[in-house]
């Protein structure tokens, strides 16, 4: 992955973690990830960044409602 395209990744990165606020960081990572890895060997890489968000999208939003809410209560919950 050149330095753009990492640029491009990150700033997918950056609004999916917009869209989804109410998912752990680390599940939206690791869509981004499964997504950007299907590229793998691909020579041409221009629509790389479109297609992993595009895939990252339909995945999160097929994400079950109770990770959903187990995440948002976890980061709500007092510390004790």
């Amino acid at each position: 992955m050149d330095v753009t395209e990492r640029q491009h990744i990150d700033a997918v990165r950056t609004r999916l973690y917009q869209r989804y606020p109410d998912l752990d960081p680390s599940t939206v990572d690791g869509m981004i990830y499964a997504a950007h890895h299907r590229f793998d060997g691909c020579r041409i890489r221009d629509f790389v960044p479109l297609l992993v968000e595009r895939a990252a999208i339909r995945a999160l939003d097929n994400t079950p409602p109770t990770a959903r809410r187990e995440f948002r209560n976890a980061v709500t919950a007092p510390a004790l």
